[in-house]
């Protein structure tokens, strides 16, 4: 079992940019000081007044030289921004900073700003990701490639460096609508549910179409199914519960009305994304502590957290300790201690 520690590198109104960065950087190390396995980052752009994160790969590498067990998780790139032999050759570099403990977690992201500050359309996502993965994998692959693609050309181009890794840094793919899950089964690779947008219930549904697609491609073995989830640890469950209440409705609250921008997408995926929006804008936070969220006391944590390994069937974990990024620094620590110290040994 693998322990992570989930950051957005939280920027809450009133906090400096520079206080930002010192305070998650703190953090990331304390995570390896009280013996967590990995750190994961996430990639944000234009959130104003909730995170300094739009560069994980460059953070990462800082990371590299202020760790040196821990592994560095992005969790994730968003693949259909970003240029591919660039990006072949950052991930590349980190990986060897690193020497070879780079985790490189992908997505699409289903927030719509992120496309419109690029000046690229949602509709052109879920292309864009599988040719940019193709780009990666034959760049990291082979001496020399050609590619011919939709949105890229490349002639005779070496991309160096090449990985530590041999052939690369492992590659986890982040599902979060139920048609993308056997997507990501059919090509082989470990899958990425994150306990936000979707809930525990739906990710325990969507999870085996997962396991269906491996299967129906012939994949060996049950697959890994890493999970991120919101979780925080205090003493009692009624001080976890208030001291996480405040900053937790704030977070959905705030991503309800960053999946309601409009992004040029299908209709039913404009519906589908409208309707999540919807449900999160009206949620109760006793509805988020059943379905979205793990928040209690050291043993209360333990116990959810077993039983929704038996649901889900995750090999490995990240916390996110501070969601919505306004719970103070010291309380976050905390929770991090108790976590490692009480939780993390129960789950083995």
């Amino acid at each position: 079992m693998e322990f992570g520690l989930f950051t957005e590198f939280q920027c809450p109104a009133g906090m400096s940019e520079a206080a930002a960065f010192d305070e998650s950087l703190a953090q990331m190390r304390a995570a390896e000081e009280v013996g967590l396995d990995a750190v994961w980052l996430a990639e944000l752009h234009f959130q104003r007044d909730r995170s300094v994160l739009s560069s994980p790969l460059v953070v990462a590498a800082a990371l590299a030289t202020c760790t040196r067990r821990v592994k560095i998780g992005i969790a994730v790139q968003v693949l259909p921004l970003s240029h591919p032999l660039r990006l072949a050759e950052d991930v590349a570099t980190v990986d060897q900073l690193s020497k070879g403990r780079l985790d490189f977690g992908v997505g699409r992201s289903g927030l719509p700003g992120h496309y419109q500050g690029f000046n690229i359309p949602y509709s052109e996502s879920r292309d864009r990701f599988l040719e940019t993965l193709d780009i990666l994998l034959k760049a990291w692959t082979q001496e020399r490639f050609t590619h011919e693609g939709k949105y890229f050309q490349f002639r005779d181009v070496c991309v160096m460096p090449k990985p530590y890794q041999k052939p690369h840094p492992p590659v986890r793919i982040a599902a979060t609508t139920e048609e993308t899950y056997p997507l990501v089964g059919r090509m082989g690779y470990p899958v990425f549910l994150a306990a936000r947008t979707v809930s525990i219930p739906d990710l325990t549904r969507f999870v085996v179409g997962y396991h269906e697609g491996r299967a129906a491609a012939g994949h060996p073995g049950r697959g890994d199914v890493a999970l991120s989830i919101p979780v925080y640890v205090a003493d009692t469950d009624r001080q976890a519960r208030d001291e996480a209440e405040a900053s937790t409705m704030q977070f959905f609250r705030a991503i309800a009305k960053a999946l309601q921008k409009s992004d040029g997408a299908s209709q039913q995926t404009t519906e589908a994304r409208e309707g999540r929006a919807q449900r999160l804008a009206e949620i109760s936070y006793d509805d988020v502590l059943r379905e979205r969220a793990v928040f209690g006391s050291p043993g209360t944590v333990a116990d959810r957290l077993l039983e929704l390994r038996e649901t889900i069937g995750f090999s490995s974990l990240s916390a996110w300790m501070n969601p919505g990024g306004q719970i103070p620094h010291e309380r976050v620590l905390r929770s991090m201690r108790l976590f490692a110290e009480r939780v993390m040994p129960r789950l083995g």
